[in-house]
């Protein structure tokens, strides 16, 4: 398995970790998509056999180096937030199928809460290397958790919410979604909670703005074969049940079907 050597690993907030380490591919040869995922070791312990999938947050392509974004919020993140620089690390990816970034779109409107707003960075650094404009809402429950919202912001405007108004605007993220500020937007981008896609998802379709959806799912392999991350979607007007690791983890968001 590809072992790579960590390079930094910063401490952003109250159990927030930016986690940077060589890529286990080339990135001048090989295309990394925004939405995409590194499937992480997080020990070499054997009792921590599963890896733990982390959204790309930044792809450095000059030093070839990747850097993902993750709360801990158990045992293996709090063994993973023990790595230091020079360690190295177990690392499968990037993995999955990521945002697509149309030829023909001039504007893109970029929606993150919590800890699914990391992907978007790279998906906006991409989006407007292309020449689109770029606006991103996010979501925190509260002001101690936000992130990236300065990086954000280098690539279009930011508008932040929080659920208790103390960052920001009070409300969830679908309150920012007006009339006015989608009346433009050629397609939306969104990453987060199912609850949040599913309110985005209704929100945005009454609009008549298209998107997708990146869904947050646990994944055991990482390669479609355990069977363990599927979500329902709609293909050909029929219901099935998608591999969330290796269809997506970024869908249509017509595709979608949330239970």
């Amino acid at each position: 398995m590809p072992t790579v050597e960590v390079y930094a690993h910063e401490t952003l907030g109250k159990d927030l970790h930016a986690l940077t380490f060589a890529s286990p591919i080339d990135l001048r040869a090989n295309h990394c998509q925004p939405g995409q995922f590194l499937h992480i070791r997080v020990s070499r312990s054997f009792d921590f056999l599963l890896r733990r999938p982390l959204s790309l947050c930044d792809a450095d392509v000059e030093h070839n180096r990747l850097t993902v974004v993750y709360r801990v919020s158990g045992e293996g993140t709090r063994r993973l937030a023990a790595r230091k620089p020079g360690d190295l690390i177990d690392v499968l990816g990037p993995l999955g199928q990521g945002f697509p970034i149309h030829d023909m779109d001039r504007r893109a409107l970029l929606i993150g809460g919590g800890v699914g707003v990391p992907p978007l960075l790279e998906l906006a650094k991409q989006l407007r290397a292309s020449g689109k404009s770029v606006q991103t809402v996010v979501g925190f429950q509260t002001a101690g958790q936000l992130m990236l919202i300065e990086e954000l912001a280098v690539y279009g405007e930011v508008a932040v919410m929080t659920d208790d108004g103390s960052a920001g605007e009070r409300g969830r993220v679908t309150a920012a979604l007006t009339a006015e500020l989608c009346a433009d937007a050629d397609r939306y981008y969104a990453c987060g909670p199912s609850v949040m896609l599913r309110a985005v998802q209704e929100e945005m379709s009454g609009k008549g703005v298209p998107g997708y959806l990146s869904l947050e799912e646990r994944m055991g392999c990482g390669i479609g074969i355990c069977v363990g991350c599927v979500h329902p979607v709609l293909r050909g007007g029929k219901l099935a049940n998608a591999k969330t690791c290796r269809d997506g983890p970024v869908f249509d968001a017509q595709e979608v079907v949330f239970p």
